[in-house]
């Protein structure tokens, strides 16, 4: 019995946790690394087990936070809630010659360079360089603690990203005035992976499914603070060695 008492007079009290909160966090956007959410493949270096970034138990269908490496099954998949969705036209170098960072990013609505397609789908500026047309997802992953991310679509999951676009965009419930088209955050959506293919070969995919509304409003808090400051631009993002260069080889 005393030693109950001990451990019970010498713990510390959540709410003297939450008197404190915040405090010590004098951070700024440049201290962060914001997660991208990542579908890994058969060539994915965390999937190689005498490769430097591997992950232990990561195998290809898999999902992979890029930044605490947790790794979520593909098949039973993660519930998330989007906060922000943007659209953008990112020039790249090539593998070897990359430095792991874009050259340039052009946002919707801006001039783009004149391209040709060469024979690997890639659209080719004359300086030898590509533009990769991105959809970026900014996303709420929900668990026992939920935390902030990004998936990034390109390639062959540009056709994902613009039926959950649809989907989000199609949705309508009845307010007091009428009909509305309810926030991005206002509901959870369920990605898995599956495996998909063309003629040029088998790669493994985004499949997204909307789940319902949200019924906690502390998550409800959390997702629209988290797309207010990506929409006012305090959330930066660094795209390249966090995510796959294509979603698919082909």
């Amino acid at each position: 019995m005393s030693e109950v008492q001990t451990k019970k007079k010498n713990e510390i009290s959540t709410n003297l946790f939450e008197a404190d909160a915040g405090q010590g966090l004098n951070m700024t956007q440049e201290d962060l690394a914001l997660p991208f959410l990542k579908v890994l493949g058969q060539l994915s270096p965390e999937c190689n087990k005498r490769d430097a970034k591997h992950v232990e138990g990561a195998e290809p269908g898999m999902i992979i936070n890029t930044v605490t490496g947790e790794v979520y099954d593909g098949v039973k998949g993660i519930d998330v809630v989007p906060v922000h969705y943007k659209r953008q036209h990112i020039e790249w170098q090539d593998r070897g010659e990359s430095q792991g960072a874009p050259v340039k990013i052009y946002d919707a609505g801006d001039d783009l360079p004149s391209t040709t397609r060469d024979k690997f789908n890639k659209d080719r500026l004359s300086n030898g360089n590509y533009l990769e047309n991105t959809a970026s997802h900014f996303v709420v992953i929900l668990g026992a603690s939920p935390t902030t991310a990004l998936i990034s679509m390109k390639a062959t999951q540009l056709k994902v990203s613009r039926k959950w676009n649809s989907m989000m965009m199609g949705l309508k419930m009845q307010g007091k005035n009428g009909m509305f088209t309810p926030p991005t955050y206002s509901h959870i959506y369920k990605l898995k992976t599956v495996q998909q293919s063309n003629d040029k070969g088998t790669w493994f995919g985004w499949d997204v499914a909307r789940v319902g509304p949200i019924s906690d409003p502390g998550i409800y808090k959390i997702a629209k603070d988290f797309g207010a400051n990506v929409s006012k631009g305090d959330v930066k993002v660094k795209h390249g060695e966090q995510e796959s260069k294509s979603d698919s080889p082909y």
